[in-house]
């Protein structure tokens, strides 16, 4: 929350202008200087500047809330699957972060799509009548696969292309593609959220990026790297819960390499970016390959969720989950999921679930 803009914090237009020339902008920035520093830097009296101290101060606080209050308030944005929210009891929760990983061409960005799409529908229809942040590292998104998807999912509604007009307009796309122009673009997020009146974030793909810039192999990249993914992170949930939204984002996979002497396999694909990362995230849902037509999507980590396993197609209308058929349930460490990856189909797939 330091991260705040100062003028996001009740300080004056007049004041934000006047400590803007001394390169003073963030709640951290003001927060970090003395009375004096602020006294010179603001043009005002000692005490004053002392109250202002304290106005950011409280400003930035995180407010104290009590257990009934965060039951009676849970609120979630549906997937527009049924199946799927029941399994993550109504959705994705509002001001939290949801990672999405999983193997190329098992419908990650096919289901950011959808939630785009369904965001911007209005309440009567089960969205939330809002704008989409789409910010995308891997060039994946389609608008022409976006519409498709709108006039397949509801025909009733995207009848008239005043409506599929509208809705498109809705998603502001940003294409960023290296990891300063992700990192500046999360920076003045804020103020993007604010003006476009927007919902829902998604950032397709975290991984993508880190992984072309940082060779883990040279001395310090390591470091850098998790610096970066920590202040992406520490960054999304902030804009998360302060504006009490859904963030969703999506990982890549990679192979895990056992260690010499443990038992089983030498190694198995799993989630990128490490079990730091994962611990960033509130909830992981996995997808992953089950045969050349059908996938399964794993709700691997969740806070009010059980491990399960749901099985779906990606059809015209996006990704279709049967909701009549058997959950699987079952305990497993979400860290360290192996994923299924796409091969010769009438082989052994890596590590099967079922």
């Amino acid at each position: 929350m330091a991260t705040r803009l100062l003028k996001r914090a009740g300080v004056s237009n007049e004041t934000c202008e006047q400590l803007k020339r001394h390169h003073i902008e963030s709640c951290k920035d003001l927060l970090s200087l003395t009375p004096i520093e602020v006294m010179h830097a603001a043009g005002m009296s000692y005490q004053k500047a002392s109250e202002l101290l304290q106005t950011v101060s409280k400003a930035i606080a995180p407010p104290v809330s009590t257990a009934l209050e965060l039951w009676t308030q849970h609120l979630c944005f549906s997937t527009s699957l049924p199946a799927l929210d029941k399994v993550l009891r109504g959705g994705l929760p509002y001001g939290t972060i949801t990672e999405v990983t999983g193997p190329s061409g098992c419908g990650k960005t096919q289901l950011c799509m959808m939630l785009s799409l369904f965001a911007t529908l209005p309440k009567s229809e089960g969205g939330m009548d809002s704008d989409v942040i789409y910010i995308d590292t891997e060039c994946a998104f389609s608008a022409e696969r976006l519409v498709e998807i709108a006039q397949s999912r509801f025909p009733d509604y995207f009848s008239c292309r005043e409506k599929v007009l509208q809705m498109a307009g809705r998603v502001h796309l940003f294409r960023e593609l290296t990891c300063q122009d992700v990192l500046n673009r999360l920076e003045r997020l804020e103020e993007d959220i604010i003006s476009n009146r927007a919902g829902l974030i998604i950032l397709d793909s975290v991984a993508s990026v880190v992984r072309k810039e940082f060779d883990t192999t040279l001395p310090g990249n390591l470091m850098h790297r998790s610096n970066l993914l920590s202040h992406e992170a520490s960054t999304l949930k902030y804009l998360a819960h302060q504006f009490n939204i859904p963030v969703v984002l999506t990982n890549q996979i990679t192979t895990h390499v056992r260690s010499q002497g443990s038992e089983g396999e030498s190694g198995f694909v799993t989630a990128a970016l490490g079990n730091t990362w994962s611990h960033s995230v509130n909830t992981r849902l996995i997808v992953q390959y089950v045969d050349s037509h059908k996938r399964q999507i794993l709700i691997a980590k969740s806070p009010v969720a059980p491990f399960a396993v749901l099985n779906y197609t990606i059809e015209k209308q996006g990704i279709c989950i049967d909701a009549d058929q058997e959950i699987l349930y079952k305990g497993t460490d979400p860290g360290l999921q192996p994923i299924r990856v796409q091969t010769e189909f009438s082989c052994n797939l890596t590590r099967p679930v079922d």
